[in-house]
């Protein structure tokens, strides 16, 4: 499960094919994004009004379901829904309402990180596109409103599908725990992930677009570490 990465800047961002035009925000975001933070995501623009055909918008990394008692249940949620599996969106009640309602997202990266446990013990690698330019993976994304306060968050998830035969993501995770991976959008399908039906989205992540992706090792120095803040385990909810 992807628990932290790194997005591009807005410069970057706006260059990166496929992405002209975007609509972007002002505000700015973190250099490096855990369960927690907010970072950027390119959803549709609102059909109609004149706007930008994309949006870019910095959510909260971890879905805030709208069901949420209150923000201190959503926040505490968020830190366990920040991947979901591709197979059961539709169905668990974090993710089934966005998805029903065709909120997809493209989460834009320049390279993520997952543990290698090949050598025993966990080891950092970072992933990135073979080709080195920045990327985008299919999200979903959702906002909450706090009956009491007003308050809105918007959020949003990774979505994951199996990597028990990937050559390089299959080499991931603890041994034992089934292998899963981001899934990359090319430029040529931003439109095709974003405009999907549900059922269309099911067939895209069932069979994902099959973009290279390239790994090294790159462990945290001992200052890094004591500066990340501890993630829950990602559940289905």
């Amino acid at each position: 499960m992807c628990t932290q990465y790194n997005p591009p800047n807005a410069r970057t961002l706006r260059d990166m094919p496929g992405f002209d035009g975007v609509q972007m925000p002002a505000q700015d975001w973190p250099v490096e994004t855990f369960p927690g933070y907010g970072a950027p995501i390119v959803t549709r623009g609102v059909p109609g009004r004149g706007g930008a055909a994309l949006v870019c918008s910095v959510a909260r990394f971890g879905l805030v379901p709208r069901w949420s008692r209150d923000t201190h249940h959503g926040n505490d949620l968020s830190r366990r829904t920040y991947n979901a599996r591709s197979e059961t969106a539709a169905e668990k009640p974090s993710y089934r309402s966005p998805w029903r309602e065709r909120q997809y997202a493209l989460v834009p990266m320049l390279h993520y990180f997952e543990p290698c446990w090949e050598s025993g013990r966990a080891l950092r690698w970072c992933i990135a596109q073979a080709s080195g330019e920045a990327f985008a993976v299919a999200g979903l994304h959702e906002r909450f409103t706090d009956r009491e306060t007003g308050e809105t968050l918007h959020s949003f998830t990774l979505l994951t599908v199996n990597a028990d035969h990937h050559p390089l993501m299959g080499r991931m995770h603890r041994p034992g725990d089934e292998k899963r991976m981001l899934v990359i959008v090319p430029p040529t399908h931003y439109a095709d992930w974003l405009r999907a039906t549900p059922e269309q989205a099911a067939q895209c992540l069932q069979t994902p677009w099959d973009v290279p992706v390239a790994g090294v090792p790159a462990p945290r120095t001992r200052v890094e570490r004591a500066q990340v803040l501890p993630a829950q385990g990602a559940l289905d909810l």
